[in-house]
């Protein structure tokens, strides 16, 4: 009997999409190839890998999410000041514009520019979805274990 269901380890070929709570689309690869993953390897979070779990291949399931579950809540402390002046190109900044920044550890930061003026560059580094409720729908294609495992003895 082929194991189908979804469990820790699972190896997933599924279709998803992520939506505002407005309804307006944010991700989907409901019309490209589908997202293959194995559950606990990082590639989706925690709480929408979980959502996961007990589905069998061929289910379709549509899941809200909040904030928590999802990319976190909005931090205040995740915005900073920085002097406009650091900036190389200092005079083409917008409002919106994603810049790449190394954090302490050497990796890399993506940050949104909230607000500037002739001094200052406020960029928010909170996750763009965070303190966000959103929908998670899912196609399952195929489940099938991630290892094949021989039997010992």
């Amino acid at each position: 009997m082929t194991h189908t269901t979804i469990t820790p380890s699972s190896q997933v070929k599924l279709h998803f999409s992520l939506s505002l709570e407005d309804g307006q689309l944010v991700d989907s690869n409901f019309d490209q190839a589908p997202a293959e993953l194995i559950i606990g390897d990082g590639n989706l979070p925690e709480g929408f890998e979980s959502l996961l779990l007990g589905l069998n291949e061929g289910d379709e399931q549509s899941f809200t999410v909040p904030p928590e579950k999802a990319f976190g809540q909005h931090n205040p402390s995740n915005i900073q000041l920085l002097a406009r002046k650091d900036f190389a190109d200092a005079d083409q900044l917008e409002v919106g514009m994603v810049f790449g920044f190394t954090d302490k550890a050497g990796g890399e930061l993506p940050g949104v520019i909230a607000e500037l003026d002739e001094q200052q560059v406020r960029v928010d580094f909170n996750h763009p979805l965070a303190g966000r409720t959103l929908t998670f729908k899912v196609k399952i294609l195929t489940v099938q274990p991630a290892e094949t495992q021989a039997n010992p003895g």
